[in-house]
């Protein structure tokens, strides 16, 4: 008798956490449906996973900003008789100021990849895993989703609303089943801030406060399978974290920032 094989989505997929979620998951024995806009990076990628790993890779390029791409990817997935048992929301970007950039279309299309197409794969692919009694949600959110800073109108809130939809997401379907997690990286050696335009950032941070692909991936894989519905990655940001979350801390930050502007 045959053993199923479960299958896995991962979006963002080209690049950074997301490359490393398709190594490690195909790793573990799962099939795969990588999703990203380069479809020569997808290609290639999906050639080494099926070479080293002997899991069967699909992948579909599309751009996560337009509001008929979570449709379309699960019309893919069907066509090629994939069942998605672990999905994971990986697709992002920093997105530009809220307040400088004057073209509202931009704000529309950042706020659709990062929170409504996130929103949409879990209304589109949850429900028939609560229906087979089994599947893995992580929502990669940030560090920057758990504290309010200075001047980050669209990145960290639009990860804090991740972190809140995959907590209510995992206490709903638990009983199903199901896992939800959001996965909180601090700075992490992806391209990422390179392809922000951050790289003075990246210069004043100091490297303690940086963490491999590899340890974020497996920290945040690890954390979904025993039930763990936010896992902030990375040793000193776990640390930090409770401070972050206390109540005194937040009228702190303000009135340090008031400070900064005297």
């Amino acid at each position: 008798m045959s053993i199923e094989r479960r299958s896995a989505l991962v979006t963002g997929a080209s690049s950074g956490l997301g490359v490393e979620f398709a190594k490690q998951l195909a790793q573990r024995g799962f099939d795969l449906l990588l999703v990203a806009r380069r479809s020569e990076r997808l290609e290639s990628l999906a050639k080494v996973l099926t070479e080293e790993n002997h899991v069967r890779v699909e992948t579909f390029p599309v751009d996560l900003s337009l509001p008929d791409s979570p449709a379309r990817i699960l019309a893919y997935a069907r066509e090629c008789g994939l069942q998605i048992d672990f999905l994971v929301n990986n697709a992002g970007s920093a997105g530009k100021d809220l307040l400088q950039e004057r073209s509202w279309s931009e704000h529309a299309k950042h706020l659709e990849l990062m929170m409504i197409s996130v929103a949409q794969m879990c209304h589109l692919f949850v429900p028939s895993m609560c229906d087979r009694g089994y599947g893995r949600v992580i929502n990669v959110a940030s560090v920057a989703g758990r504290i309010p800073r200075l001047n980050d109108l669209n990145y960290g809130p639009s990860k804090a609303y991740l972190i809140a939809l995959s907590e209510a997401l995992d206490m709903t379907v638990r009983s199903s089943g199901v896992r939800a997690s959001a996965l909180c990286p601090g700075f992490t050696n992806t391209e990422f801030h390179a392809v922000a335009g951050m790289l003075d950032k990246i210069e004043r941070t100091p490297r303690f406060a940086w963490y491999e692909a590899e340890v974020v991936v497996r920290e945040g894989i690890e954390a979904v399978e025993k039930g763990k519905s936010v896992m902030v990655s990375g040793r000193i940001y776990r640390w930090f974290d409770p401070f972050l979350q206390l109540p005194w801390f937040r009228p702190l930050i303000k009135r340090f920032v008031a400070y900064k502007r005297l």
